[in-house]
């Protein structure tokens, strides 16, 4: 495994519905401040935040799945050298929600291990991606989820998992929960990309090409487990993480990260 590439993979197929109006992507919202060569500011995005902590990884590579429309997040990045990464762009065909959008990246990134986060998502420890590739490297697991505690079950993925890391059950967004940790982002090898491609087309085939819902990445990794996959878990018990996607939570984004680099 220590030979293959790792790839940082960003779903950003979203409309954003429960902020809009926006002038801008949502993954482009200024949050912040960072420091250019003449020591000047200047806004940082959402998303930049995100691909920071992957190269802080040694992530060179990085892919970001559209809609259609967002085409102001490849204008905005480049080719990434603004975080000397090499990036591209891939569009979606599939309105299923973030595991099909995930999936379109399948015939670039089969054979390399994904790094994947979401591009609306403040996060912290910096290092959190260093931490999961480390123990994805010196375990035999398939799937490396970063968890983070959370008061609210019912905004996110609930992970319930043993001593030593290992995942049996993911939940996702139940109503009430007994359990203290959501995952926020993940690493896995090429079995898992197999896996969730050979899923999701299981799932299209049984559906006439239209899932009655759109399916979380959890119910994915969940079906992963129920098919011997080994899942684990690196928790970051003193970790934050904070989705912008509504005005509550923008609001205490903008407020916590406006004087970070000043």
């Amino acid at each position: 495994m220590k030979q293959r590439q790792v790839i940082g993979l960003l779903p950003a197929g979203g409309q954003a519905a429960r902020i809009s109006p926006l002038p801008v992507s949502k993954e482009l919202y200024p949050i912040g401040f960072r420091r250019v060569d003449d020591n000047s500011l200047r806004p940082k995005v959402v998303c930049h935040y995100l691909l920071e902590k992957m190269r802080l990884a040694g992530i060179t590579k990085a892919y970001t799945v559209l809609r259609p429309g967002k085409w102001d997040i490849p204008a905005y990045f480049g080719d990434g050298s603004m975080l000397n990464m090499n990036m591209g762009y891939l569009i979606i065909s599939l309105p299923f929600g973030a595991a099909y959008t995930l999936d379109q990246a399948y015939p670039f990134v089969q054979d390399a291990v994904v790094a994947m986060g979401f591009p609306d998502i403040l996060f912290h420890p910096d290092d959190a991606f260093v931490r999961l590739l480390a123990r994805l490297e010196a375990s035999n697991a398939d799937v490396v989820l970063g968890l983070f505690p959370t008061e609210e079950p019912q905004k996110a993925g609930m992970v319930d998992f043993d001593a030593a890391g290992r995942v049996y059950k993911v939940i996702e967004k139940p109503p009430q929960s007994q359990l203290r940790y959501m995952w926020g982002i993940a690493v896995w090898t090429p079995v898992f990309t197999q896996f969730m491609h050979e899923h999701l087309a299981g799932i299209l085939a049984l559906s006439s090409l239209a899932p009655q819902r759109e399916l979380p990445i959890g119910d994915v990794i969940q079906a992963g487990i129920d098919n011997g996959l080994r899942v684990e878990a690196e928790a970051f018990p003193e970790g934050t993480y904070l989705d912008i996607g509504t005005p509550p939570d923008l609001v205490r984004a903008v407020r916590l990260f406006a004087a970070e680099e000043i």
